[in-house]
């Protein structure tokens, strides 16, 4: 049977700063994220079988996005924990504002690569990420895909 390959979309809300950087971006703010997630796999072929016809349903891909990537970084400020904002950060923490000290530097590029390594692990033995997209403005955003990256 053909592999085919599924897209799911989704927007979030995030601030970031990077430290260390020498232009605008070193300061506090954020972006309107765009982020396609594509699977790869199988259609379903049981005869019988709920999701029959389905690589993986549309929900259950949804619900892990949400649960990895969503949920965890819309509207919150995502900043790199060795950075001098850590004072900042603890005061937002302190101010009931989400924050994450991040392994990494904040980039589009970063945290994509995050991402891929979050919703890999939670999706079914069948099913592979295939490529991930996160756009961080109209004309900018960083790609992942599986085949540049093999285990």
């Amino acid at each position: 049977m053909a592999r085919v390959r599924i897209t799911k979309e989704f927007t979030f809300e995030t601030g970031h700063a990077l430290y260390g950087y020498d232009g605008k971006c070193r300061n506090v703010h954020g972006h309107s994220y765009h982020l396609s997630v594509t699977v790869i796999g199988t259609p379903i072929a049981e005869d019988g079988a709920v999701k029959l016809g389905m690589v993986m349903d549309f929900g259950d891909l949804k619900k892990v996005v949400r649960e990895e990537v969503v949920d965890r970084f819309d509207h919150a400020t995502i900043f790199n924990r060795n950075t001098p904002h850590v004072e900042l950060a603890r005061t937002l923490e302190r101010e009931g504002h989400r924050v994450i000290l991040a392994d990494y530097q904040p980039t589009s590029e970063n945290m994509v690569v995050d991402f891929a390594h979050r919703i890999s692990k939670r999706l079914p033995e069948h099913i592979r990420l295939h490529s991930l997209r996160l756009r961080e403005t109209g004309t900018a955003y960083a790609e992942w895909f599986a085949s540049d990256n093999p285990d």
